[in-house]
């Protein structure tokens, strides 16, 4: 019984490793490079996962039953080593453009590669082995496996709010190394007697334990000090300058030391005189920037922000109460109070910044001491959706919130997309006064009129979409130098605003691009103001090859303004010198490099190595057993990839919907393989509907997401993750039948051809990743969601054929999950 609990207990944590070093390393590669490499993490995960597996599988005679113990022991110990390996190779990866040097950018991410496999393929061969040699009900055993997986995705979060991100992964290390401490007892006398002597330090996994949680803790309090990222965006880090450095689950901010310099303006005119102050300069993961300026209280101080053209607004709109979404150092609140609001609210996602205003910089600036500022942790659309319904706010202000980090990689995966949708800004714009107005500041390219045309197109869709007739009337876009500001007004803006914007933008040396009263910079201006209908605008993509369609929650990429399905628009990218779709470019072909290396490691270490098993085999099982797994294997990720882009919207953060995501799926999809053994679809009937049920979810899907989440949208973040598990179960449940039932049909045919399908369907998750993120940029997520739908009801047809083939596959359909190793149809836990 001891023996038991302890390798139930073992396979747990080694589990939970797997998933929170998944999301760990995401974390870690947005401040290296961008946040569009989640589903690069998801990927090399499954890649390791599935050799690791294979190992194990061609290998039976080394991974004998009776040896089970004692190989857990060092493997489990080898991925705790493994870890920490990985994390110091992490910490000194440069990547770069590959603009600067394509061969030079594969050489570099194929170095981010041999960082990130090696712990997946140590926890394959463990989890592999936990699931074909224990003596222990499969049923059991898979449990703990899946119990392990989704809390590691919950203390993911945990971790990363305690800890900075190098600590946390030698924190996961040390977890590691206690789940080889569980299975030590039983298998201390083969590893002692058997391993090579330089196996050593594998036998002594307490020690690797206590060496690696003082490591991490240590390393925590001696930041921005110890251990960390040496290089963020493709810049060497000036520690030495670093005041702060705070991690939570989502960002990594720094606060530089206080320097003396002439105040950080986004927009300011040059027309102004400007004295230096002192001001600390703060990053989120290493690239945006924002600035904290020193503040006494007196607001005179800080009266040089009333020539930023990002807060041109306040000219027209100056009592009330105001709003601010992304709080940041806090220069936009000082802005509307010098402006004369005294009723001023930060809706900050970020914990962080909140922290430093009213706690740890609060005697550098004392913004948190004026009366009536008050600030809101929460994400933006949630807080406006519930709290700020009602307020009827004179002035709502979002500037500059993303990070260039965003602009640069095309924005693939992040928490600004749902600021920038159709549906978000309908909820900003209803909690405005019935005269309040809505300002925007976003880059702005005087030869390339790009974000800035997307950003207008926005503001028309929303106002049409909430029943405005003419939004030309409440519309004014103002720019000076890079800088564009979009002001939109609930109510027409009256002759009077008209007015005081002329002076106002006269006077600063500004320049107005659109007004009631003002002709169009630009063509792309000019024909976006001039589109009927939504239908209009989204027609404008093609013309120009440029993405200036409005953005919504099924197709949120604001920043990413490439049409990867346009020859034309690649070229424009091409002969651009710099702006959004030049680094949308760069961003595009790293991920057609990591798709081509993927491609490459999965033909050299998984479809290679598992050839051999085909020979001799029938054709028509090959064929059939290889279209069926590749099959489950694009349509699993395509849901998965889809889901969390989804979710990310709702949740507020790609971690979350990242971590909320794995947990749901990985949790429904083993209930739903452990159901399959004991409801095997053991006639055609029976696949028939399975199939057909799938892809009827999954079609229906996209049509009732919608609705479904709005009725949660306000609701805290607890109930929306509840919301988010609820939506994704079903899914689960019936995607976990595929992988289980069709290694049943194949191996009642021939099990000879075992470890082929296995690696097919591996492989297939591994590029499917990849795939998925493409058409999402491209169509839609619910393309991607419909893809899956199709590839599930081909599946049907192709399970059919493989039952009829033989009159035993039908009985056979039963098989225990215990005669295949690992059920990898993307599970990553």
């Amino acid at each position: 019984m001891a023996k038991k609990v302890q390798f139930l207990a073992g396979l747990f944590l080694v589990c939970m490793c797997v998933l929170m070093l998944q999301i760990v390393q995401t974390r870690i590669l947005s401040v290296i490079s961008f946040y569009h490499l989640a589903f690069f993490a998801i990927s090399m995960a499954m890649f390791g996962m599935t050799a690791g597996s294979l190992i194990v599988y061609f290998n039976p005679r080394f991974f004998a039953p009776e040896r089970l113990f004692a190989n857990m022991v060092w493997i489990t110990a080898a991925f705790a080593v493994v870890v920490v390996l990985s994390t110091t190779m992490l910490i000194s990866t440069v990547v770069i453009d590959p603009a600067r040097g394509f061969l030079l950018a594969v050489l570099l991410w194929s170095k981010v590669i041999v960082a990130l496999v090696p712990p997946y393929l140590f926890a394959g061969m463990a989890v592999s082995l936990a699931l074909t040699r224990s003596p222990w009900p499969v049923g059991l055993v898979y449990g703990a496996d899946l119990a392990g997986a989704a809390f590691g995705c919950l203390g993911a979060l945990v971790l990363m709010s305690t800890l900075d991100g190098v600590s946390t992964m030698l924190m996961i290390a040390a977890i590691g190394a206690v789940a080889s401490c569980t299975f030590a007892p039983a298998g201390r006398d083969y590893v002692k007697n058997t391993l090579p002597l330089w196996f050593g330090i594998l036998q002594r996994p307490r020690l690797l334990a206590i060496v690696f949680a003082l490591a991490a803790l240590g390393n925590a309090a001696l930041q921005p000090n110890g251990l960390h990222l040496t290089v963020a965006k493709g810049q060497i880090e000036d520690v030495g300058n670093f005041d702060y450095v705070g991690w939570n689950s989502y960002s990594r901010i720094v606060a530089e030391k206080i320097s003396r310099n002439y105040p950080m303006m986004w927009g300011g005119s040059s027309k102004a005189q400007y004295e230096k102050i002192d001001q600390r300069y703060m990053n989120i993961d290493g690239d945006a920037g924002t600035a904290m300026y020193r503040f006494s209280g007196q607001i005179g101080e800080v009266a040089f922000l009333k020539n930023d053209v990002t807060n041109l607004a306040y000219y027209i709109r100056n009592h009330g109460r105001s709003a601010v979404i992304g709080v940041g150092g806090g220069r936009d609140l000082l802005a509307a109070y010098a402006f004369g609001f005294r009723d001023v609210t930060g809706v900050e996602l970020n914990s962080i910044f909140v922290d430093l205003l009213t706690r740890r910089f609060r005697d550098f600036n004392h913004l948190a001491d004026l009366p009536g500022v008050r600030f809101e942790v929460d994400e933006a659309r949630s807080w406006f959706a519930s709290a700020g319904r009602n307020r009827g706010f004179d002035l709502l202000q979002m500037s500059m919130v993303d990070t260039w980090a965003a602009t640069g990689a095309g924005a693939f995966s992040l928490s600004e997309n749902g600021l920038y949708t159709v549906e978000g800004w309908r909820k900003f714009l209803s909690s405005l006064a019935p005269t309040g107005v809505f300002t925007v500041s976003r880059w702005y390219s005087p030869k390339d009129v790009d974000e800035t045309g997307r950003l207008l197109s926005l503001a028309k869709a929303t106002l049409l979409d909430v029943g405005v007739q003419d939004p030309s009337r409440h519309l004014v876009l103002a720019a000076f130098d890079n800088l564009s500001t979009l002001i939109v007004s609930r109510a027409p803006f009256s002759r009077n605003d008209l007015a005081r914007l002329r002076d106002v933008t006269a006077q600063m040396g500004f320049s107005i691009l659109v007004g009631p009263d003002a002709p169009e910079a630009s063509e792309v201006l000019q024909q976006i103001m001039a589109a009927p209908d939504v239908a209009a605008l989204q027609a404008l993509a093609a013309k120009f090859h440029l993405d200036v369609s409005p953005p919504t929650d099924d197709r949120p990429f604001f920043f990413n303004q490439l049409r990867i399905t346009d020859p034309a628009s690649m070229l424009r990218a091409m002969q651009a010198d710099s702006g959004v779709i030049k680094g949308n470019l760069g961003a595009t072909i790293v991920l057609l490099i990591i798709i081509a290396l993927s491609f490459v490691l999965v033909v050299l270490t998984i479809a290679l190595p598992a050839l051999p098993s085909v020979r001799r085999v029938s054709r028509r099982l090959i064929g059939a057993g290889t279209i069926y797994f590749l099959l489950i294997g694009f349509g699993f990720m395509f849901v998965e990839i889809g889901v969390i882009q989804r979710l990310s919207i709702f949740l507020g953060h790609p971690v979350y919907g990242l971590a909320v995501g794995l947990f749901a799926v990985i949790l429904s999809t083993g209930v739903g393989s452990l159901i399959s053994d004991r409801l095997p679809l053991s006639s055609p009937r029976r696949l028939m509907l399975w199939s057909g049920a799938l892809a009827f979810y999954l079609g229906a899907l996209p049509f009732w997401l919608p609705p479904f989440v709005g009725i949660f949208e306000a609701s805290p973040i607890v109930i929306r993750a509840a919301a988010a598990v609820l939506m994704v179960a079903p899914l689960g449940l019936l995607m976990g039948f595929g992988f289980p039932t069709g290694m049943a049909l194949v191996n009642a045919l021939d099990t000879r051809p075992t470890p082929w399908f296995w690696s097919i369907n591996g492989a297939a998750g591994v590029l499917a990743a990849g795939i998925a993120v493409a058409v999402n940029i491209a169509f839609s997520i619910s393309t991607c969601i419909w893809l899956s739908a199709i590839c599930y009801l081909l599946v049907g047809a192709v399970a059919l054929a493989l039952a009829r083939e033989s009159p035993t596959a039908r009985s056979a359909v039963a098989v225990s999950i215990q005669s295949f190793a690992r059920p990898s149809q993307g599970h990553i836990d």
